[in-house]
């Protein structure tokens, strides 16, 4: 079995039957009524749920977190292609900047993360009210996902909802980021004695490790001047001010120590093939220090969202699966990489195992038919090539028959049109030309547009949908990010610039260019050059909203967007929770 769950199959159906029973989004989840299903007594089909709900959606799927900590910068933008994807606006809002408290994105992520607090909130009760031999670890972990779940709320909504598990009757508190963001911090440090070490007690990546508190940690201490001065207007947060009480140094001294732990742990190592970190073998990665494992199963299939949202209709990996033609990068980023086009993060090419390598440039006729998707009928499987992908495009074409289009027992390779206009060539231009420079809406003939990121492998086995790709949460590459980041800011450069390069120099393309490592930087490094760092490190992978806070980046114009003000750095409390009058608007959204 790919996942090494320590819920048995029994506690996997417990734990799918308390999610329906929690489906429902209303503020009685939050409010943990002992009326509404919540009040679970065994403790592992209650952590079960907890972890579920990472998984079920929130870090998994394109439009939930992702939405609001990608579609909002440079990184990722989902525009109105002709008839497809207008759905009320809610996909141009994120990187318009245009959202309203009623945009269903802002909505659906705040009942999807509440609902996560509300889960780990019912965990904790479940472990504190029962003895068993993991208790200790149970409640730790519980304790741990709850610290999670409240960061990604505050982070994007600035307030998030508590109340004590253990009193029912105890009033509902409202938590803000800029008060909150210590007491998470000191919470999770207190929770350190008592997680497993990642691989012991049988723990992997899947589950909250004292590994994962460290990245977990480091991300705080990294964020955390932001969250005490989110409104700064000159984007001068003091990010070298005394850590939380009883810590040493500084907020960044605190993120290099947090980091440096998991990086000289010897638990974890760089991965030459960058792309492996997001494959669909990725179970045993060396990277992955807090991941979601995805499983296509009977119970929950993982879901193959984030690479799904990028292909094309007419790109099949199969006979029996496509792409949607939906997200593509802007040309900002897109040229934040001009002159390192040869980094082995921008772009691989696929290589058969009779060594036909899959060019995509127009000299493919065709490539062997003897990779099958899994669990088929001897479906032939064809892979496109995984990284950032512009230009014209190659592969198979679908017959009327319903198979791929073959030459002999090969699968002919062939350029490619759009499937919803016929005569357009499938041109993945880096550029972006809307009618209106304001909207990201293109005429049905200018669907084409936009360059892809095909960082993720699209799984065919389970259908569109369906993934066994595990989604990294933290893994090394950004743990060596996070502290070069804070050498950085410490006055470090040239202990920062040592990081970048370890992330550069570690990666090897593939043997098509020889197994050429990547290139070291051979000057000094700056803040635009550590922005770029960043990004070519985290491309999609829902760090860009904080990074670009960080940086000063996040309220300026760029593609469709116009020069925003600090109170777009959170989004609003959804319309329907501050009609009941439980919580009060955001600044500037009243």
């Amino acid at each position: 079995m790919k996942t090494k769950t320590f819920f048995s199959i029994k506690i996997l159906t417990i734990f799918s039957f308390i999610f329906l029973l929690n489906s429902c989004t209303d503020l009685n989840e939050v409010l943990l009524d002992e009326q509404s299903g919540n009040s679970v007594s065994d403790p592992a089909g209650s952590l079960a749920a907890a972890y579920d709900r990472l998984g079920d959606g929130t870090f998994t799927d394109h439009g939930a977190v992702f939405a609001m900590q990608e579609y909002t910068t440079d990184e990722a933008i989902l525009p109105t292609r002709g008839s497809d994807w207008g759905d009320g606006g809610k996909w141009r809002d994120m990187h318009e900047f245009t959202w309203t408290s009623s945009n269903a994105i802002i909505v659906s992520n705040w009942d999807l993360l509440t609902n996560g607090i509300t889960r780990s909130l019912t965990a904790i009760k479940a472990a504190e009210e029962n003895t068993f031999p993991e208790k200790t670890l149970f409640l730790a972990e519980a304790k741990a996902l709850l610290a999670y779940y409240t960061y990604t709320t505050l982070d994007l909504y600035g307030q998030a909802p508590y109340r004590d598990p253990m009193n029912t009757a105890a009033p509902l508190q409202i938590l803000k980021a800029d008060t909150q963001i210590d007491k998470l911090i000191t919470d999770v440090e207190a929770l350190i004695p008592d997680l497993a070490d990642i691989n012991t007690q049988r723990t992997y990546h899947g589950r909250f490790t004292k590994q994962a508190a460290y990245a977990f940690l480091a991300n705080m201490y990294l964020n955390r001047a932001v969250f005490k001065d989110r409104y700064n207007a000159a984007s001068a947060f003091n990010f070298n001010e005394p850590a939380v009480t009883g810590s040493t140094g500084t907020d960044m001294d605190r993120v290099i120590y947090y980091t440096s732990l998991l990086i000289d742990s010897g638990k974890f190592s760089l991965e030459s093939d960058f792309f492996k970190n997001f494959a669909r073998d990725n179970n045993n990665g060396k990277e992955l220090i807090f991941a979601i494992s995805q499983k296509i199963d009977y119970i929950r299939n993982g879901s193959n969202s984030f690479a799904y949202v990028s292909m094309e209709r007419n790109q099949r990996t199969s006979a029996a699966n496509r792409g949607t033609n939906a997200a593509c990068t802007t040309p900002e980023f897109y040229a934040s990489w001009d002159g390192n086009h040869d980094d082995p993060r921008f772009e691989q090419h696929y290589q058969y195992t009779d060594g036909t390598w899959f060019m995509n440039d127009g000299t493919d006729v065709s490539v062997p038919a003897t990779d099958i998707v899994p669990k088929s009928a001897s479906l032939p499987w064809f892979h496109f090539n995984r990284g950032i992908q512009a230009g014209l495009q190659y592969g198979p074409i679908l017959l009327p028959s319903g198979s791929l289009e073959m030459v002999g027992n090969r699968i002919k390779v062939s350029p490619l049109y759009m499937e919803k206009s016929t005569t357009t060539r499938m041109n993945f231009t880096p550029s972006l030309t809307f009618s209106k420079p304001g909207e990201s809406v293109f005429a049905q003939n200018e669907i084409n547009q936009g360059a892809r990121v095909f960082k993720y492998e699209f799984d065919p086995e389970g259908g569109n949908g369906n993934s066994n790709v595990d989604i990294p949460l933290f893994r090394l590459g950004g743990v060596y990010a996070m502290r070069a980041e804070a050498y950085f800011r410490k006055g470090s450069a040239g202990l920062a610039l040592d990081d970048i390069n370890k992330l550069r120099t570690s990666r090897t393309r593939e043997a098509l260019f020889a197994n050429a490592p990547g290139k070291a930087l051979t000057t000094a490094l700056d803040a635009e050059q550590l922005y770029k760092e960043l990004g070519f490190e985290l491309y999609w992978e829902l760090q860009r909203r904080p990074e670009s806070i960080r940086f000063g980046k996040y309220d300026l114009a760029g593609t469709a967007k116009a020069a925003s003000q600090p109170s777009k750095r959170v989004f609003p409390i959804p319309q329907t929770v501050i009609d009941q009058k439980l919580f009060k608007q955001n600044q500037g959204y009243n």
